[in-house]
């Protein structure tokens, strides 16, 4: 009876929570990666944002005043990573903490001799495991920057790395995949990354992808959403891993969305 209950819930909900129209339309209009969704794909992400909205809590901190064009922006880009999962990924945890900029972050870790040793650090993201994701707006809103960087497929990426109990770079497979093979091309992929990094030839991952297997796949899951196309070509073999691990193909979605461009604007100037 589990599912049965969690659809029913599900219906409930949508019956009777929405995102208004003409936020809904902003959104999507900002979010220019989601090109190429189909009309039941932007459908499907409209329900898992209303559902996401209804579970999780956002709140600002600093006495930051939380707008729902905030909430719907954080909302559909996390439910963008599960479009072809399941809501159930983000289960266990309900908060999103927004920041109105970076934040600091203060962090203890022993080392090899068991001295404890405390930094501090500028982020304008972090998630824990089992509890929140803490977000920078200015970060968030920032979709159009240069370097293809998202903070909420970030975040929301080490959620799901962290579904295994801890963000290592290599999260719940699909029964459908080859774990062998997920490590191999991982492993060599990071290797060679870090080299290229440390040779200061890494011109189109953001270096900070070589601090650990971990961030390793979150940019690079940025990257399979918000460069699809460059990332296939650059890491092709990582690429396929990333759609079948998600289930999507965005690289695809863009070729098809610009054909479909170029043919409307063909059949305009006709």
């Amino acid at each position: 009876m589990i599912f049965p209950l969690k659809n029913w819930r599900r219906r409930y909900i949508l019956k009777r929570e929405s995102i208004p129209d003409a936020v809904w339309q902003d959104v999507l209009a900002r979010l220019y990666f989601l090109r190429g969704l189909g009309v039941e794909e932007i459908t499907q992400l409209r329900q898992l944002a209303v559902l996401f909205l209804h579970d999780k809590k956002i709140t600002g901190a600093q006495d930051f005043i939380i707008t729902e064009e905030m909430r719907v922006m954080i909302a559909v880009q996390a439910c963008l990573l599960i479009l072809k999962l399941d809501l159930d990924y983000y289960d266990n945890w309900v908060e999103v903490i927004l920041y109105p900029g970076q934040f600091i972050l203060n962090h203890e870790y022993a080392d090899e001799n068991g001295i404890v040793h405390r930094i501090n650090m500028v982020a304008s993201g972090e998630s824990w495991l089992a509890g929140p994701v803490i977000l920078s707006w200015e970060d968030v809103r920032n979709v159009h920057n240069t370097r293809g960087y998202n903070v909420v497929i970030h975040e929301f990426a080490h959620k799901l790395d962290m579904l295994t109990g801890a963000a290592n770079g290599f999260p719940v497979l699909h029964g459908s995949m080859n774990r062998h093979a997920w490590t191999a091309i991982f492993s060599q992929a990071y290797e060679d990354f870090c080299e290229r990094v440390e040779r200061g030839r890494e011109k189109v991952v953001d270096p900070y992808a070589a601090e650990s297997p971990a961030e390793f796949f979150a940019v690079l899951s940025e990257a399979f959403f918000v460069r699809p196309q460059q990332l296939k070509r650059y890491l092709p073999a990582v690429y396929q891993q990333l759609a079948a691990f998600y289930r999507q193909d965005p690289a695809m979605r863009w070729v098809t969305s610009t054909s479909m461009e170029g043919l409307a604007s063909s059949e305009t100037q006709a």
